[in-house]
């Protein structure tokens, strides 16, 4: 094989999956492998990083079987945002991984949005920050890591390294690129907090002896990575100042790169650091788990074809399970609107689709009235991507073109963080 490879490692909820781009983006090969779920209850919800080192062996001894692991020559990481552990100065865990909804940090949130300022990231009891107030007494902890942090740190043996992206909710200012000086006043120990560089930076080299045992090279690059949903981003090949990237799942989700950041808490608005340019977005309540509360996934497949998205319902829906939204409205007892409620099942599935579009619609406005630039163009991931319909009704709201995504699955923009890194660095030539 004469062509270079670059690998993605992507940690999600239920499992590790790698893909192997080369230098053109073209897949060369996949692999998957499942985790258990974390435990949980009572607000706790923890994992073993252990599983996730095994999980990973695993998917690159499987990888290994259907590409040369010696054309490897970068790997990044993406793990799931605000998932936390703390590490011994040899990188040991001290205990489980609190994960990014582990909900527990009450009181350490309360703090911090006593102190905080209202724009930081780093608000709520699911933040990474509640977390390490709340695991940080532990007297021999030295590290504190996010989950792509710890697995990064195993590859190359380097700890205490982080990127932009996942430091955000730690407390991280990605404007000043430092952490800030009210940290101090919460009583974080700022020994345990990362060094942070940008995503794409060169960690080290490849250490891990049972991964050098699969073929794999010494001389193959690690690098920093960053969160999922910004992985997830980077798999639609979207690249362009004003690109925008629409998930149609569970939730209802927008992103658009733009040359400014815009953070705007009360809008549950805020925007992670791509080099020079920001991806600023926002999460509504509203999607795809709306419309599995009402029909199952059968009943949907079988009205999507009697959709006619060019006749109106009058339906002014606002769909959510429950009181509550995130963004465009930030608003915890904002009432889901659902009614009236025709009789014909079809024309009931579509007023909610009209009503998500909407969102969507007033989301993208939402975020160009702050200072995003409106969408160029809208490329769309999720299982909402698929209905034709729908994404006529999205076009007449958006007034802009939606385009098929390159990927949507957050490891194949894990390894083009790392083939666009590895290119712009000219190889990172190893003395």
């Amino acid at each position: 094989m004469n062509h270079d490879l670059f690998l993605g490692i992507d940690f999600g909820t239920s499992g590790c999956r790698a893909a192997a781009l080369d230098a053109e983006g073209t897949p060369w090969g996949e692999a998957a492998v499942d985790l258990p779920p974390p435990r949980r209850g009572n607000g706790a919800s923890e994992q073993d990083p252990a599983l996730w080192w095994n999980a990973l062996l695993e998917v690159l001894r499987l990888i290994a079987g259907r590409i040369e692991p010696g054309a490897v020559r970068a790997i990044a990481v993406d793990g799931t945002s605000a998932t936390l552990l703390l590490t011994d100065a040899t990188g040991r865990p001290l205990g489980p991984a609190l994960m990014y909804d582990d909900a527990r940090s009450h009181a350490e949130a309360a703090r911090i949005a006593a102190i905080a300022p209202a724009d930081c990231a780093a608000h709520g009891p699911t933040s990474a920050l509640a977390k390490l107030l709340h695991l940080q007494n532990q007297s021999t902890a030295r590290h504190a890591m996010h989950q792509a942090d710890w697995i990064a740190g195993r590859l190359c043996g380097a700890y205490g390294v982080s990127d932009e992206n996942n430091s955000l909710k730690l407390g991280y200012d990605a404007v000043k690129r430092r952490w800030p000086d009210w940290l101090d006043r919460l009583g974080a120990r700022r020994e345990l907090l990362p060094r942070v560089v940008p995503p794409g930076a060169l960690l080290g080299t490849l250490r891990a002896p049972e991964i050098l045992a699969l073929g794999y090279t010494d001389e193959l690059r690690i690098i920093a990575g960053t969160t999922d949903s910004v992985a997830a981003f980077l798999a639609t090949g979207a690249t362009e100042t004003g690109a925008a990237v629409t998930s149609l799942g569970s939730t209802l989700v927008l992103k658009v790169l733009a040359e400014r950041p815009v953070f705007a808490p009360e809008f549950g608005i805020y925007s992670h650091r791509l080099g020079e340019r920001w991806l600023a977005g926002g999460a509504s309540n509203s999607g795809g788990k709306v419309l599995l509360h009402y029909f199952s996934r059968a009943e949907l497949d079988a009205m999507t074809p009697k959709l006619d998205p060019r006749h109106s319902t009058g339906l002014n829906y606002y769909p959510l399970t429950a009181p509550g939204e995130r963004f465009p409205h930030n608003d915890p007892a904002w009432p889901p609107r659902l009614t009236p409620r025709p009789a014909d099942d079809v024309a009931f599935f579509q007023g909610m689709l009209e009503g998500i579009a909407r969102i969507e619609a007033h989301g993208y406005r939402l975020l160009s009235d702050l200072g995003a630039p409106y969408p160029t163009a809208v490329l769309t991931v999720g299982g909402g991507a698929r209905n034709a319909a729908w994404t006529a009704m999205r076009q007449e709201l958006l007034g802009v073109p939606l385009r098929a995504a390159c990927s949507e699955q957050a490891c194949h923009g894990a390894a083009r963080l790392a083939r666009d890194a590895f290119i712009a660095s000219g190889g990172w030539k190893i003395p």
